[in-house]
């Protein structure tokens, strides 16, 4: 069986998880309910829908991803991700042209040294950009400009939600059809309405 795990940091990536299940599919995976995809930091060491994902996975299963960021930014984490290949004897498959074949139960330690060595990178681009973010919200600060997005009120919310929240309001719709038609997440139409809702 093959399986694909797809990561963002942020449920606004949406176009880029998409376009990583694309490519999923071009690297075997056959249906949307062998993709484990998930919202998270790329630090984060305990991913649920990666976990998920690693413990059913079984002997001779193969895992594909587009890129070893994807699974993690954290070296430490790569390290017991491929521990956990090894013992379960899992394939991972990197982009379609990186292939961890540890169906056997042992890897190759030429494949594991280039596979953590894409770890050591994928986490040290990962502390470079949050360092020039850091930098940068530090000089903005400074120059008395607003860090961060403007709050969200009743005034600022998008005039598409106030045409879809009648809808809902008249139950001809629930919250899914109404992300999917507004094309953001479950959490922000959640986010709007409590807005809209407020005394």
């Amino acid at each position: 069986m093959i399986f694909g795990y797809a990561r963002c940091s942020t449920n606004e990536e949406r176009q880029d998880i998409d376009r990583q299940k694309r490519d999923l599919y071009a690297l075997g995976v056959t249906d949307d309910k062998y993709i484990y995809w998930e919202y998270e930091s790329g630090m984060k060491d305990d991913p649920a829908e990666l976990q998920k994902l690693l413990d059913i996975a079984l002997d001779g299963d193969t895992i594909a991803t587009t890129e070893v960021s994807r699974l993690t930014r954290s070296t430490k984490h790569l390290c017991e991700i491929l521990q956990t290949v090894k013992e379960k004897k899992l394939i991972l498959d990197i982009g379609g042209s990186f292939r961890v074949d540890c169906s056997k139960g042992d890897m190759d330690p030429m494949t594991e040294g280039m596979v953590k060595m894409w770890g050591v990178f994928a986490e040290m681009e990962r502390n470079i950009i949050s360092q020039r973010v850091k930098s940068g919200m530090k000089n903005a600060a400074a120059k008395g400009r607003q860090i961060g997005r403007p709050e969200t009120t009743r005034d600022s919310l998008p005039d598409k939600f106030w045409k879809y929240y009648q809808m809902y309001k008249a139950r001809c719709i629930n919250i899914s059809e109404m992300a999917r038609i507004m094309d953001c997440s479950r959490a922000s139409v959640y986010k709007y309405i409590k807005i809209a809702e407020m005394d």
